[in-house]
């Protein structure tokens, strides 16, 4: 398997934006004492880099950090609503909504990722910045992206839950009430465009339905003569182009 150069750079984001929201003040220049060896010298102990260890620990949240701080959680959702919008059952399969809303998620999220990786992680690769700096570069384009998707309404919400201090700007929410503000947004944002998408193929299963009615075909289920128009008609209109196009199109980039 050949790995381009640009997926380095969009992991090595996700790994720093990772550290960002678990241990944006924690100090890593400490260890953690793992083995403790009995020899002819005494006792001797073996110690983690905190550093490692929370790059070792990234591994395991990445998917996390995909579906909850990026624009996964719209993609799939929608797609998800269109499939049953289209009464296809299980056609696209999961995997292929899931890759689809995985590969759609690195393009939207490639400015981010490259903003993240030219001013966080090559300063730091280079020894020119310090790891919390690095931290504080990388936490920049991620808060502008994930604020810039987010009502405000939800953010004083989960304020308000959490009994947080008053707010002054946008940068001084942290990203415990940050993260699930962007959830819920993205949550709603995607059943707006699911409620849409989902308008034309009931007039379809209506119309489909009324006919079949009036010609006393009552047993017939009206799903298996209206799915084939449905699946004419997104043919017809291009609508995958449309679909991915318009998701791409719905984010608010700054």
């Amino acid at each position: 398997m050949v790995i381009h150069p640009k997926q380095i750079k969009w992991l090595a984001a996700l790994a720093l934006m990772t550290l960002v929201l678990m241990w944006p003040d924690a100090s890593f220049a400490q260890g953690v004492p793992m083995v403790t060896v009995n020899n002819s010298k005494g006792v001797q102990t073996y110690s983690l880099n905190l550093q490692l260890l929370g790059l070792m620990t990234v591994l395991t949240l990445l998917p996390s950090i995909v579906l909850m701080m990026t624009s996964f959680v719209r993609i799939i959702v929608v797609l998800s609503i269109l499939r049953q919008a289209l009464g296809t059952a299980q056609t696209p399969p999961n995997t292929v909504l899931v890759g689809l809303a995985l590969f759609l998620t690195f393009f939207i999220m490639s400015p981010v990722f490259e903003q993240v990786y030219e001013t966080a992680i090559v300063p730091y690769m280079n020894n020119q910045m310090g790891f919390q700096a690095a931290l504080a570069k990388a936490e920049a384009p991620l808060r502008a992206f994930m604020l810039a998707q987010t009502r405000e309404d939800d953010i004083q919400m989960f304020s308000q839950i959490a009994r947080a201090k008053e707010i002054a700007g946008p940068e001084d929410v942290p990203f415990t009430t940050l993260v699930p503000a962007f959830v819920t947004s993205e949550l709603k944002s995607a059943f707006t465009i699911g409620f849409m998408l989902y308008i034309p193929f009931v007039v379809i299963d209506m119309v489909v339905a009324s006919v079949l009615m009036s010609m006393g075909m009552m047993m017939l289920s009206p799903m298996i003569i209206s799915m084939p128009f449905k699946l004419m008609l997104f043919v017809l209109v291009d609508g995958w182009s449309l679909i991915m196009g318009s998701l791409a199109s719905s984010f608010v980039l700054k």
